[in-house]
């Protein structure tokens, strides 16, 4: 989902740095519609150095026209999300020196860091929040480059990974990511989304920000919490649970009210079962039989959307003008999204309805009590 957020919040014009392996015969041509160009890694099996000669020609050009170029600096894609940097590749300055030997130093290239920082990437409406950083004017080094080029670029990506990390969460530690997610889940605040939180998203950036960062620095403070965490969340999985779907089935209520407005809205509904559901249950069942790497599902799944399902219903619309007149057709197709919005809204609904239900139905206090002690102590020792 990156390219496609950071293209809709960014009014420039922005091409993107895609790994070559998600390009097939079908990918590809939404791929190059959407500025997405395939760099080749020596673990997909290709020649890197000839593949990649006509790619940083392609991105010189596009920065020497003032377009902008998006580089996902860490090279790979976690299957599961954890919230740390990885050590940076050399590919966004080499690129961007590159253009400037192509000009001879005539035009202003800059680079700049952008953090994504997720609540959940793989959870329907979770939230995202992107900082840019300060620019680094590249004309600025040209003494230091062409002295000495490696040095420069190692120190330069020194540089970004710094200013990547101050604009994201990160955890120096990869075996530390499971335990501080948990903190934060068990604790109900920062960066994920909670149903009965109201804080702002940049307050909730902010907390996870100052309590990951006390955890890099004093992990020591946070020790004696390890082991009952790890208890608490070992004894969930054995139940099948998680500790979100037991602290908000435990937490909802289901009024009669919002059932009769379930089937009020029934109409609308099948409307937008009609019109967007169909494809979404096939688009869904496809993609997840053949993408093999679940990080590339919602992405791939909202581009096959837009593409199938859009143009499928506007040949639907083409006959509407018929019978329900010309002003009567574009109305209906305005709010055909909405429709779709709440067929969605309406699954989700229910099928939390269910899975609330039969959780209320176990005996869980021994883990509700497990929790609020756990909490109390996370509490206790991240206040200090």
């Amino acid at each position: 989902m990156d390219p496609l957020l950071l293209a809709s919040c960014n009014r420039a014009v922005v091409f993107f740095m895609t790994r070559s392996d998600v390009f097939n015969i079908f990918t590809r041509p939404i791929f190059w519609t959407a500025h997405m160009l395939p760099i080749y890694r020596q673990r997909d099996g290709v020649n890197t150095k000839t593949k990649n000669i006509e790619v940083f020609r392609k991105s010189s050009e596009i920065l020497l026209k003032n377009r902008s170029l998006l580089i996902f600096g860490e090279g790979v894609s976690d299957d599961d999300f954890v919230r740390r940097l990885k050590s940076l590749k050399k590919g966004a300055l080499r690129i961007g020196f590159t253009a400037l030997e192509a000009c001879d130093w005539k035009k202003d290239i800059y680079l700049a860091a952008i953090g994504c920082n997720y609540s959940d990437p793989a959870k329907y409406r979770s939230d995202v929040l992107i900082k840019n950083s300060e620019k680094i004017h590249l004309n600025s080094f040209r003494k230091e480059f062409e002295e000495n080029p490696n040095k420069i670029i190692k120190q330069l990506t020194d540089r970004l990974e710094q200013l990547l990390k101050s604009n994201m969460i990160h955890v120096n530690n990869l075996e530390d990511t499971t335990f501080t997610e948990r903190i934060l889940l068990v604790s109900r605040k920062g960066m994920p989304k909670f149903i009965e939180d109201n804080e702002s998203l940049e307050s909730r950036w902010d907390i996870t920000k100052q309590f990951v960062d006390d955890f890099n620095l004093n992990p020591s403070k946070y020790e004696s919490l390890k082991e009952p965490v790890h208890t608490y969340f070992e004894k969930l999985k054995s139940r099948g649970l998680s500790d979100g779907e037991m602290y908000d089935a435990k937490q909802s209520i289901t009024k009669a009210s919002d059932l009769i407005l379930e089937f009020l809205k029934l109409p609308f509904i099948l409307i937008g079962a009609l019109h967007c559901g169909i494809f979404y249950y096939a688009i869904k069942s496809y993609v997840e039989s053949n993408f093999a790497r679940p990080v590339f599902w919602g992405s791939t799944k909202l581009v096959m959307m837009i593409f199938i399902c859009g143009l499928s219903n506007l040949s639907v619309f083409l006959v509407l003008p018929k019978y329900i007149g010309v002003m009567g057709t574009a109305a209906y197709f305005l709010i055909v999204p909405f429709m779709g919005f709440v067929f969605h809204g309406s699954l989700v609904f229910w099928r939390d309805l269910r899975r609330n239900q039969k959780i209320n139905a176990m005996n869980l206090s021994d883990l509700l009590e497990e929790r609020l002690t756990l909490r109390n102590k996370i509490a206790e020792i991240t206040e200090k």
